[in-house]
């Protein structure tokens, strides 16, 4: 048995190489596969269902990705489409498809897999007590489904059945990203523990190559080992570059959990075969006992403005840690007097984070930090856009002119890049569901259409 996958780059639109990508063309592969989302940037792209690269990005690559399909008459699977996966994404694709189609004169069979989880569906899996936490997840209730937006993360069936159907190219909506590599080669009977080994290595196309890259990784799968090929001219890979993907995204390098099973890549080796070429054996799968869905969901939590400055005064540097606890109090007592009390300071948050003295680390520097200068980031949440703006502007008049004790009179504590310095940043959003739904069949929660185009 010999399949060949090719994975042309880690997220649909980040803009891979043509070059590269015709050379994985021009290898034949049986199956093109591509990530298209993440939960990397956080919950703003799940919460609102806006993707997080633009139209145009995302055609470019895809137009590359669809002419290639229709020239080597094999399936094209993207998952996670619109970045969260969410119904509105996938259909968002799908209309860049259906325009690409007919700009090009593609002809191909459409299939369309949803992920979006009603609040009814949700609230009865709690009910069943089917809804199981992960490590650190948040509490939850039966109500929080009702105000955020869930989605299940598919594995390979649901993926599967549209192949059976006779999809020439799979749109889903939020998978597992191994999942959509692991598809086809399951299909046909190909090594569980290999397969899952392989789609986990080039997931993220060239991530594990040197340089890392937007680039792509061709997979070549065989009974007893699979081979990984750089595609972009100038990279390589290395056994040890291969094997550290294994550590992206996992706590265990040697346990990798999926919606059916685990990897456990413990007997695994890697051999330089070139310099663009590794071959890997050894992975086995272990199935588990019920199949799982992981659920992600994400809530609109309310609105920022922010406010970026800079200083360069040694004296206003080491006074800041004491004067912006005081800040903080005079800015609660002007929002009771400007409002009328019609805004409770309680549900505004005003964070001022210092680039330079700790603000990456929040509190947590190993040791004390002596910058010449510091980037001021203020940030102000309120329930309402209007609030947070109007608000943030006294804070940044306020805190441009901080009283300084070493200072007699009026002094500038910030300097404002920008004017006006207040800047409406949107909607903020949070993660609701660290989660799995269990006892559920693989494909119950996902529902599926297809299209000639």
């Amino acid at each position: 048995m010999e399949i060949r996958i090719l994975a042309p780059t880690g997220a649909l639109g980040a803009g891979f190489d043509a070059d590269a990508f015709r050379r994985g063309v021009a290898a034949r592969p049986d199956v093109i596969a591509c990530d298209a989302g993440s939960t990397d940037s956080g919950p703003a792209a799940l919460g609102s269902g806006t993707p997080k690269l633009s139209a145009q990005a995302v055609t470019r690559d895809l137009r590359l990705l669809l002419t290639a399909r229709h020239e080597l008459g094999v399936p094209l699977i993207i998952g996670s489409c619109g970045t969260s996966g969410r119904d509105v994404g996938v259909d968002w694709v799908a209309g860049l498809a259906r325009t690409i189609a007919a700009e090009e004169n593609l002809h191909f069979k459409l299939g369309l897999i949803y992920s979006d989880q009603s609040a009814d569906r949700l609230q009865n899996l709690y009910d069943a007590d089917r809804i199981r936490p992960l490590a650190n997840a948040p509490e939850i209730d039966r109500d929080l489904f009702a105000r955020s937006h869930t989605v299940a993360m598919m594995g390979v069936e649901p993926l599967q059945e549209a192949l059976r159907s006779g999809c020439d190219v799979i749109l889903a909506g939020r998978a597992s990203d191994t999942a959509l590599f692991a598809a086809l080669p399951h299909l046909k009977g190909a090594d569980p523990g290999l397969t899952w080994h392989l789609a986990k290595t080039i997931e993220c196309g060239a991530a594990c190559a040197i340089p890392p890259s937007a680039n792509g990784l061709l997979a070549t799968l065989r009974d007893d080992h699979f081979d990984v090929t750089t595609l972009a001219t100038g990279s390589r890979l290395t056994p040890r570059s291969v094997a550290a993907h294994t550590l992206y995204e996992n706590a265990d390098p040697f346990h990798i959990a999926e919606p059916s099973g685990t990897l456990d890549t413990t007997d695994a080796t890697y051999e330089a075969i070139d310099e663009q070429t590794v071959r890997v054996r050894g992975a086995h799968y272990i199935p588990a006992d019920g199949y799982t869905n992981k659920l992600e969901g994400a809530e609109l939590v309310g609105y920022q403005t922010v406010i970026f400055g800079g200083v360069r005064d040694r004296v206003v540097i080491d006074a800041l840690p004491k004067l912006l606890p005081m800040a903080k109090q005079y800015f609660d007592a002007k929002i009771t007097d400007v409002f009328r009390g019609s805004v409770d300071p309680a549900d505004v948050d005003i964070d001022y984070r210092l680039y330079g003295a700790g603000a990456v680390l929040a509190g947590s520097e190993p040791g004390p930090l002596t910058p010449r200068e510091l980037g001021v980031l203020i940030t102000i949440t309120a329930p309402d856009r209007e609030t947070a703006h109007a608000i943030a502007t006294f804070v940044a008049h306020a805190s441009s002119h901080l009283p300084i004790p070493e200072y007699d009179g009026l002094v500038s504590t910030l300097a404002y890049p920008y004017s006006p310095p207040e800047m409406d940043r949107g909607a903020l959003y949070r993660f609701t569901l660290n989660h799995v739904a269990t006892s559920v069949t693989p494909t119950e929660l996902f529902r599926t259409t297809t299209e000639e185009l």
